[in-house]
C-alpha cells in the first residue's frame, strides 16, 4: 500500500475531520471569549476597582531607554489576569455545554428504558380467536 493511499485513508476517517472542525471552531470561539473578557467583563471590573485597566498593569524591571533604543522589560501581570479570566469564562461555558449534553443523554436513556420495560402488547382479538379455534381443533382430533 502506498504512503499516499494510507495518508488519504487516514484523512478520510471521520475522526480526523471532526477534530479539524473542532479546532477551527475552537479558534473562532477563543476570539469571541477574548472579546467578551476584554470588552465586556474587564471594563466594569476595572471601574469597580477605581478605573484600573488590567491590561496596563505591570511591574517594570527596566524602563525603556530612547537613547540606546532599549525596550522596556516588564512583568505584565495585568495581561496574565485577563488570560486567567478568559480561561474561567471558557471553562464555565464548556461546563454548561457538557452538562446540557449529559442531561439530554440521560433523558434519552431514561426514555429508552421506559420503552424497553413496557410489557409486550397482548394478542389482538383476531389472534385470540384463532388461538382458541386451534386449541379446540387440537382437542377434537383423534390422536389427542
Amino acid at each position: 500500500m502506498s504512503v499516499f493511499k494510507e495518508f488519504r485513508d487516514f484523512i478520510a476517517r471521520g475522526n480526523v475531520v471532526d477534530l479539524a472542525v473542532g479546532v477551527i471552531i475552537g479558534g473562532a470561539f477563543g476570539k469571541i471569549v477574548t472579546s467578551v473578557v476584554t470588552d465586556v467583563v474587564m471594563p466594569p471590573i476595572g471601574l469597580v476597582l477605581g478605573g484600573v485597566d488590567f491590561s496596563a498593569l505591570k511591574i517594570v524591571l527596566k524602563p525603556a531607554d530612547a537613547a540606546t533604543k532599549t525596550a522596556e522589560v516588564a512583568i505584565a501581570y495585568g495581561l496574565f489576569l485577563n488570560t486567567v479570566i478568559q480561561f474561567l469564562v471558557v471553562a464555565a461555558v464548556i461546563f454548561l455545554i457538557v452538562k446540557a449534553i449529559n442531561s439530554l443523554h440521560r433523558k434519552a436513556e431514561a426514555e429508552a428504558e421506559v420503552v424497553a420495560e413496557a410489557p409486550p402488547p397482548g394478542p389482538t382479538p383476531s389472534e385470540a380467536l384463532l388461538t382458541e379455534i386451534r386449541d379446540l381443533l387440537a382437542a377434537r382430533s383423534p390422536g389427542a
